[in-house]
């Protein structure tokens, strides 16, 4: 074959290959060069622009006509596409709340937003359908709605294009978790039902547990004397008349000798007395006799009382009085029955009549000494009613404010109140320092939860909502609280249910699912 052969056949070849490339790319008209280099930027995410996210389940909403499945578009969106038509979704919140912006393509070339008409509908867990419609913007299309937290949702998409309707849905979960009953029971996750509460706001107030000063009691000897015993100590709770030292006292012992003393002359004088009225009455003797003898006999008896109300007033038991083995043995017992505070008193000291020699508190009841700054005098009020808790021990009660002190302190420019406590359960102990809560007002609230209910997803404050087998986490914007109740201003509504008690538990479910937020 010569050259001059060679050559046309060499065209036909070069002709032919043009040629099948050419009907291929006829053939697939999305994979122009110019779509090719959307579908390489495609492979990016725009940095202010965020897909459908979470833990999508991508496909056709039951009764939706679905056409293929979505791809990612050049925006990082869903892009839907049918008979080379295409819609993609996005949801853009960079610096504004979560909104829907959608972009039109025809070929794989963009068109403008007004090209066609499109609906969205949003349909929830426990909660009605969101429907958007969108209004023309630079190169898209921006729903007319905020796409609420959480992204959780089935959408159905409705367009109308150059006289056809076309029809595609999706769905998608997030921050959602299936629990039946028996996990529930147990995992200890108690349910509670979203509706109206009182929130009661509290003012808090530091403190000190102190004695009650109107049931401290000093104890003193009465009378002079050398210790020879001491059977309580500091630290120790005592009972009414319980024998707490022992002395020995000279003094006492001349009052028991000057009442045996006058007792046995009144035994005396009353012998004299019966024989002198005998001898008056027999007419033997003269009235002035008997006179004498009854007048001898009241004197002695005079005598006798007044001994015996010495004894007595030393806190001497009567039957303790006539024990003549140890005249000068005297018991030191405890007034009241208390906790010893201080002791000042040894074995062989010598005491005189009024030495402290020790301090019993009764600590059946207490006082809660609060700090009240002068901002709040206005609340603060005596007869209210404040809850006191301990910040080492835990304990919890109530009592009522007896007490608000006139003055302000100069150096701290605080006042202080008296809260009185029931402390027969020893739950409180003087020196320990509590936390004072008065409520301040009561607050009705359309819709509350309880405070333990409240978890944080994704920096978000949430409440895990209960539909049928599934919980799914509802971002809350909070309003007042108490610690106990809190204010629901958003997201969650009055009749839901909601995880409260070791609703922890179900975030950790989420955790190993791994059912976050795709942000």
């Amino acid at each position: 074959m010569n050259r001059k052969q060679i050559i046309p056949i060499g065209i036909v070849i070069a002709i032919g290959v043009i040629l099948g490339g050419l009907i291929l790319a006829w053939d697939k008209p999305g994979e122009t060069r110019e779509n090719h280099a959307e579908s390489q930027e495609s492979s990016q995410a725009h940095p202010d622009e965020h897909g459908l996210h979470g833990h999508e389940k991508e496909g056709a909403v039951p009764g939706k006509n679905t056409g293929n499945e979505p791809r990612r578009g050049p925006k990082g969106g869903k892009l839907f596409t049918r008979d080379g038509f295409g819609v993609e979704v996005t949801i853009f919140e960079k610096g504004v709340p979560p909104e829907l912006r959608l972009y039109l393509y025809k070929d794989g070339r963009p068109l403008p937003p007004s090209a066609a008409d499109v609906t969205v509908t949003l349909s929830r867990l426990g909660a009605p359908a969101q429907v958007f419609n969108f209004k023309p913007q630079a190169d898209f299309l921006l729903g007319d709605q905020i796409v609420e937290e959480p992204h959780s949702f089935d959408m159905a998409i409705a367009t109308e294009y150059d006289g056809k309707t076309y029809r595609w849905g999706h769905s998608q979960v997030e921050a959602r978790v299936t629990m039946q009953d028996e996990l529930l029971e147990r995992a200890g996750i108690e349910l509670h039902t979203a509706g109206p509460g009182i929130i009661r706001p509290t003012l808090k107030m530091p403190g000190e547990i102190v004695f009650d000063e109107h049931t401290i009691v000093q104890v003193v000897p009465r009378l002079p004397g050398i210790v020879t015993a001491v059977y309580r100590h500091h630290g120790q709770h005592v009972k009414k008349g319980e024998v707490l030292a022992v002395i020995e006292s000279q003094a006492l012992a001349d009052l028991r000798a000057q009442f045996l003393t006058a007792r046995k002359r009144v035994g005396l004088a009353r012998v004299t007395f019966e024989r002198e009225k005998q001898l008056w009455e027999e007419k033997i003797s003269a009235k002035q006799d008997y006179l004498a003898a009854q007048q001898a006999l009241a004197e002695a008896g005079i005598a006798s009382d007044l001994a015996l109300a010495k004894l007595h007033t030393l806190g001497i038991p009567s039957e303790a009085i006539d024990q003549r083995a140890d005249l000068a043995r005297y018991d030191i017992r405890a007034p009241i029955s208390g906790l010893i505070t201080a002791k000042a008193i040894a074995q062989g000291q010598t005491l005189k009549e009024d030495a402290a020699i020790f301090t019993i508190a009764d600590v059946s009841e207490v006082w809660a000494q609060i700090t009240v700054y002068a901002k709040d005098l206005e609340v603060v009020r005596t007869g209210e009613t404040a809850t006191i808790r301990s910040t080492a021990t835990g304990a919890e009660g109530e009592g009522v404010i007896s007490y608000i002190s006139a003055l302000i302190g100069v150096q701290t420019r605080t006042a202080t109140a008296r809260v009185v406590l029931d402390n027969r359960e020893g739950n409180w102990l003087p020196g320990m320092f509590v936390t004072a809560e008065l409520v301040t007002e009561e607050i009705e609230v359309p819709v509350a939860v309880t405070a333990d209910a409240i978890q944080t997803l994704n920096d978000h404050s949430v409440v895990f909502g209960r539909y049928g087998e599934h919980f799914e986490a509802r971002p809350l914007k909070l309003g007042r609280s108490d610690g106990r109740m809190i204010e629901v201003l958003g997201g969650l509504a009055a009749g839901e249910q909601y995880a409260a008690g070791n609703s922890f538990a179900i975030k950790a479910e989420l955790g190993k699912a791994g059912a976050s937020h795709d942000h």
